[in-house]
């Protein structure tokens, strides 16, 4: 599988790692690049700002491709908030600005080290995948378990919602050093 990575920060960076220790293939773009897209599956490892700019340049290119949002949409000068209404979420927005795209909502809920590491403490490092598109969330579900961890159907494109309150909570944690950024939550079956 050739998976597209927009931003090569911690996250897109530890991303790419998974990927490519499961035998696939990362192509990395870095805001700016406008290197053609080649992926099947298109990571948008950049902040929920930048959303609307990849939209704006890169929508046809989106077309026919799984798109996955990782951002959390939170207000990064209160850490207070999200910033989507209460009824949404920023993949729900995303997708319907991709309406040719399958978008789907992951990794918001893993910090970059345990991605990297594939543990949170002692237990495997999960990726949450919500969406309303069953194939993609199986494609993209078995480029994580190729990469060594753990993938979870969480449900339809509705839960990214949730998904975004959980990262939300977990990023707030993290930055009141409340937890580590090299921990995070389990999830234990």
């Amino acid at each position: 599988m050739n998976v597209t990575i927009f931003g090569t920060g911690n996250m897109g960076s530890a991303i790419a790692r998974v990927i490519t220790a499961g035998g696939n293939t990362v192509q990395s773009i870095n805001s700016g690049d406008d290197t053609a897209v080649t992926g099947d599956i298109v990571v948008l490892a950049v902040p929920f700002g930048a959303l609307d700019q990849i939209v704006a340049t890169r929508a046809d290119e989106l077309a026919g491709k799984t798109v996955v949002d990782i951002s959390n949409p939170l207000d990064f000068e209160t850490f207070d908030s999200l910033v989507v209404p209460p009824d949404s979420s920023a993949a729900a927005q995303l997708a319907e600005k991709l309406p040719a795209s399958s978008v789907l909502k992951a990794f918001n809920t893993t910090f970059a080290a345990t991605l990297t590491s594939g543990k949170v403490g002692d237990n495997p490092t999960t990726v949450l995948i919500a969406g309303d598109d069953a194939d993609a969330k199986e494609q993209l579900a078995q480029v994580v378990t190729a990469g060594g961890l753990k993938a979870i159907d969480a449900g339809s494109l509705r839960r990214a919602r949730e998904l975004e309150a959980f990262g939300f909570l977990q990023l707030t944690l993290a930055s009141a050093e409340k937890i580590s950024w090299t921990g995070g939550f389990a999830v234990i079956p």
